[in-house]
């Protein structure tokens, strides 16, 4: 028996979760947009009657301005937007419990042994569709296919607040004329390949050799040329399942340019602190750290290096990252972001092959230092003991302080 699986997408959820939250803003062009003193001014999410003036995700909101003068602009709120995407998965488990999250906002159903008893998955699909209006006050798009990738990209075919049904006897004459990058799986830089082969539809990219795929992109070619073909098989994980954690990492956008290594130093000292938390919250070690660090060109340089002993220990996480940092960046332009991340991670009470050259002791000191303030932190507030050099009132920090995500690429953030 063929598998129903469903792609429930929140139609532009931010912006929806806005308007449904203040009734003035219904009607209205409005986008939800970053703090614009901390330099997070950038369109985040839009409802369509701000699309239709050309405002787009990821713009600066000064631009967005000029595209819709009258566009409303309201501040985020993640704690609501975490709270209606529990409320969805809430529903979704009333008729499957294989529901895997793909980001905040968008799910993957296994509604096959659900068929039987509930009507087709068009019927099944049009009825949470309803639901989701009058318990959330919230539209979806859903797409309903025999495969993940096939149903997430009939959730996008037609949007909003629509059904989109990809059949795997006819799914040729449905799909192979969309564009290629139409698929999930081909990004900007997969597409920019195809394009330069001509290769520029999905049926192009399913009758393209197999060889020539590998040869340019590896095993991303044949695995978008299995996507185009229909033979996806991966399964919708069990709503209870936990991704194992891949890395741990907290960045930010300063406030002001960063322009010398000793500002640089204190968003380090800053972020790890959130980093060393988290590894103890999590039973976790780091193998290694990686920097991504951004200037005010918008250019990215990301670097990386490995510890010669695993570790959870914020201050050394921290120099090991500065000292990374300063042995490859060569201050051709000021800094405006630092994104840092714990790689390589394992479990704490995994045994490890000691180092000869290695200083344990030095290491168990920090660790039973760092536990003490650990233990007032959980007592008196995550601010009641910082370092020293976090206490400038120059400091170029950002003040809002945002909350915790885990998403299910494995990514604490």
């Amino acid at each position: 028996m063929s598998r129903i699986i469903l792609h429930c997408d929140m139609n532009n959820f931010y912006a929806s979760v806005e308007c449904m939250l203040d009734m003035s803003l219904r009607g209205h062009p409005v986008a939800v947009g970053g703090d614009v003193e901390n330099r997070h001014g950038i369109i985040l999410a839009k409802n369509y009657e701000a699309k239709k003036y050309g405002v787009s995700t990821g713009e600066a909101l000064w631009q967005a301005k000029q595209k819709c003068r009258n566009l409303i602009i309201v501040p985020p709120h993640y704690e609501q937007y975490l709270k209606y995407s529990k409320l969805a998965r809430e529903i979704y488990a009333d008729y499957t419990d294989q529901i895997e999250p793909y980001g905040m906002d968008e799910c993957w159903l296994d509604i096959t042994g659900s068929v039987p008893l509930m009507g087709s998955g068009e019927e099944i699909a049009n009825e949470i569709r309803e639901r989701m209006k009058f318990e959330l006050g919230l539209s979806i798009s859903v797409g309903v296919s025999f495969n993940k990738i096939f149903a997430k990209l009939g959730s996008d075919m037609k949007k909003p607040d629509a059904t989109t049904v990809i059949p795997k006897a006819s799914f040729r004459d449905k799909i192979w004329d969309l564009p290629a990058s139409d698929m999930l799986g081909v990004g900007r830089a997969t597409e920019k390949v195809l394009t330069s082969y001509g290769i520029h539809t999905i049926g192009e990219l399913a009758k393209t050799p197999p060889g020539l795929l590998q040869s340019r992109l590896g095993k991303c070619g044949l695995q978008i040329l299995r996507y185009a073909n229909g033979e996806d098989c991966s399964p919708v994980a069990k709503q209870d399942y936990e991704p194992p954690i891949k890395s741990i990492g907290h960045g930010i956008t300063t406030k002001e340019d960063l322009e010398n290594a000793a500002e640089v130093w204190n968003v380090i000292l800053s972020l790890t602190q959130d980093i060393g938390h988290k590894l103890r919250v999590y039973n976790k070690d780091a193998g290694g750290i990686a920097i991504d660090i951004r200037d005010n060109q918008l250019e990215h340089r990301q670097w990386q290096c490995q510890f010669p002993a695993r570790t959870h220990s914020t201050s050394y996480i921290a120099k090991a990252a500065f000292d990374l940092f300063a042995r490859s960046y060569q201050w051709s332009n000021p800094i405006r972001s630092v994104t840092v991340r714990a790689i390589n991670l394992t479990s704490q009470d995994l045994p490890e092959q000691m180092d000869l050259f290695v200083d344990r002791t030095q290491i168990e000191r920090h660790d039973k230092l760092e536990s003490v303030v650990e233990q007032l932190r959980d007592r008196f507030g995550k601010y009641a003991v910082i370092p020293a050099a976090l206490c400038s009132k120059n400091s170029k920090m950002p003040t809002d302080r945002e909350i915790e995500l885990k998403m299910p690429t494995g990514m604490v953030s």
